[in-house]
C-alpha cells in the first residue's frame, strides 16, 4: 500500500515511515521541510495523491490556546485533500485520557482533533498513547530550580517512542478501526518517583520535591493518564534508560 505520512520527519513519523517501508509498503514522509504546510494547505493535494492511507503525525508548535486553532485548521485541510484524493483510511496519534483533562489547552486541542476526524468523510483510526519516555527530560526542566525539581505524584504510564511507532504502523497497515486503540507502557509510576529514577540513572544530584501544584500535570485528577486495559508495549523504563 501507499502511505502519506504527514509529520513524517519527526520522532514518531520517521520511525513509522521506516517501519512501513521495511514491511514492503511505500511510505513517503511529508513536512514543512518537504514543502507541505498543513495550515496554508500548500502541497497537501500533491502529498496525498495516490495514497491509500494518510497518517497525520503533525503537532502544534505551541501547547497553549493557539493549539486549538492549529488542530482545527490542519485537520480540515488534510481531510479535504485526502477526501479529494480518494484516501481510504486516515490515522492520527492522540493521548490516553485526552478527554479527561479539560483544564489543559493542549489536551482540549487534541480532543478537538479527534472529533474533527470522527465527523469527517473518511474511515479512520485513532491511536491514543500514554506519555512518551522521551519527554521526561522536558518534564524535569519545566519545574527545575537550582538543586531541586518539583513534581506532582501524578500517575504516569511511560511508553517508548519506538513502541508507539510500531503500534501506529500496525494500525495504519490494517483496516480502519473507526474508533480508538489505547496503548501504554508496561509500568505505572508516580511522576515524582519517575523523576527520581531518571535523575539517579543520569547521576544527577538534584532532589525531586513532591509538589502537587507543580508543572503541567498538576491539574490532572486521579489516574486518567494511565490505562491498565490498554495494549501494553514491551519496553520497561529501566531498560529504556539503559
Amino acid at each position: 500500500m501507499k502511505f502519506a505520512v504527514i509529520g513524517g520527519t519527526g520522532l514518531i513519523g520517521s520511525q513509522v515511515v521506516r517501519n512501513l517501508n521495511a514491511a514492503g509498503h511505500e511510505a513517503v514522509p511529508h513536512s514543512q521541510s518537504t514543502g507541505v504546510d498543513v495550515i496554508t494547505g500548500q502541497g497537501l493535494d500533491e502529498a496525498v495523491a495516490g495514497a491509500d492511507v494518510v497518517v497525520n503525525l503533525t503537532n502544534s508548535p505551541t501547547f497553549d490556546g493557539a493549539s486549538l486553532a492549529f488542530f482545527q485548521t490542519s485537520m480540515e485541510n488534510l481531510l479535504a485533500a485526502a477526501h479529494k484524493g480518494g484516501v481510504g483510511h486516515f490515522v492520527i496519534l492522540s493521548i490516553v485520557g485526552v478527554d479527561q483533562v479539560p483544564e489543559l489547552d493542549y489536551y482540549r486541542a487534541k480532543r478537538l482533533q479527534e472529533t474533527v476526524l470522527e465527523a469527517g468523510p473518511i474511515p479512520y483510526s485513532i491511536v491514543r498513547a500514554t506519555q512518551f519516555m522521551e519527554f521526561m527530560d522536558a518534564v524535569l526542566s519545566w519545574t527545575a530550580d537550582g538543586d531541586t525539581v518539583r513534581l506532582p505524584a501524578t500517575p504516569i504510564q511511560p511508553i517508548a517512542a519506538a513502541d508507539v511507532a510500531l503500534a501506529v504502523t500496525e494500525v495504519a497497515a490494517g483496516a480502519p478501526l473507526n474508533g480508538i486503540r489505547d496503548i501504554g507502557g508496561p509500568e505505572i509510576f508516580a511522576l515524582d518517583e519517575l523523576g527520581r529514577i531518571t535523575l539517579s540513572h543520569k547521576g544527577d544530584s538534584r532532589t525531586v520535591v513532591t509538589d502537587p501544584s507543580a508543572g503541567m500535570f498538576a491539574v490532572v485528577k486521579g489516574d486518567v493518564l494511565t490505562d491498565k486495559d490498554a495494549r501494553l508495549a514491551p519496553t520497561r523504563y529501566a531498560d529504556w534508560l539503559s
